[in-house]
C-alpha cells in the first residue's frame, strides 16, 4: 500500500533583526503619538472655547461619509443619459399636447351702451351773479370779474378788467353796443357800509380826465348816500346799488348804459 506524499511548505526565511529600522519605527511611533495629543490637546481647548467649531467640524466628517456612500451608489453614465432621454421625450409629448388642445374662445367685452344726450342747456351766462346769489359772498376779484361778465353778456365787447394797485378808481372798461367806452368802479360794501360822496368824488376826478370815459358807471353790493347821489347826478355817474345789481343780474332791469341813452335821446 503505497502512502500519499505530503507536501510541506517551504520555510520562509527568517528576517533578520535590523536594530536601525526599529528604532527608526519607535522613534516614528513616539513622534506620531506625540503630534496625535497634541492635536487632541489643541481641539479640546478649541471646541471649549468655540463649540460652534465642533459642529462644524462634526459636519464635514458626515458629510465627506455621505459622499463617499453615494460615489459607490452613483448611477453609470449609461443610465443618467437613458433618464435624461425620457424626460425630454416626457418633454415633448406634454407640449405638442398643449399645442394640439383647442383654444379657449375669447372672452367678449360686454356691449358699450351710449349715452343718452340731454337737453341742451340754453343758459348762455354761467355768471354765479346772473343765477341772482348773494353778490357780498364774492371776494372783491370776483365781483369785478361777474360785473365785467355782465357786460359782456349784454353786448359790450372789448371788455377788461383793470382793477388793482395804481388803477385810478377803474375796475371794468368795455365799450358799449352803440361804441361808447365804458368805465366802472366795483364797491364791494355790507349793508353797514353806504359808498359815501368822497368815494364818487375820487372816482369823478379820474374816470372821464383819465380813462376817457363816454359813461361812468359805480356798482356797490350796498346802498349810496344821499350826498353820492346828488354829486353823481351833477357829474353824470351813473350810480347802481345792490337792488339794482341784483336786478340787472337777473335780467328784470336794462343795463346802466341803455338807461342813459334813453335818457340822453
Amino acid at each position: 500500500m503505497t502512502m500519499p506524499e505530503r507536501r510541506t511548505r517551504a520555510l520562509r526565511p527568517s528576517r533578520r533583526f535590523d536594530l536601525r529600522s526599529t528604532a527608526m519605527f519607535f522613534g516614528l511611533l513616539a513622534a506620531a503619538l506625540v503630534i496625535g495629543g497634541l492635536a487632541v490637546r489643541a481641539l479640546a481647548g478649541v471646541v471649549e472655547r468655540r463649540p460652534v467649531w465642533a459642529v462644524v467640524l462634526l459636519c464635514l466628517g458626515l458629510a465627506v461619509a455621505v459622499a463617499r456612500g453615494r460615489r459607490r451608489r452613483r448611477l453609470s453614465a449609461a443610465g443618467v443619459a437613458r433618464q435624461a432621454g425620457r424626460a425630454f421625450a416626457r418633454g415633448t409629448s406634454t407640449a405638442l399636447d398643449a399645442l394640439d388642445a383647442p383654444a379657449p374662445p375669447p372672452v367678449s367685452a360686454p356691449p358699450v351702451i351710449p349715452a343718452q344726450a340731454g337737453p341742451v342747456d340754453e343758459v348762455t351766462s354761467p355768471l354765479p351773479v346772473a343765477q341772482g346769489i348773494d353778490h357780498e359772498a364774492l371776494t372783491p376779484d370776483e365781483f369785478e370779474a361777474a360785473t365785467a361778465e355782465l357786460c359782456a353778456r349784454d353786448g359790450c365787447t372789448e371788455v377788461q378788467v383793470v382793477g388793482g394797485a395804481g388803477d385810478l378808481g377803474a375796475d371794468v372798461t368795455a365799450l358799449t353796443p352803440d361804441g361808447r367806452r365804458l368805465v366802472v368802479q366795483c364797491k364791494r360794501y355790507g349793508e353797514d357800509n353806504k359808498v359815501g360822496s368822497q368815494d364818487l368824488q375820487r372816482f369823478g376826478g379820474t374816470c372821464f380826465t383819465v380813462h376817457e370815459a363816454d359813461l361812468a358807471v359805480v356798482v356797490t353790493t350796498g346802498e349810496f348816500t344821499v350826498p353820492a347821489l346828488e354829486y353823481a347826478e351833477q357829474c353824470g355817474i351813473v350810480c347802481v346799488d345792490g337792488d339794482g345789481l341784483l336786478a340787472w343780474s337777473q335780467g328784470r332791469a336794462e343795463a346802466p348804459w341803455a338807461a342813459v341813452r334813453e335818457e340822453t335821446a
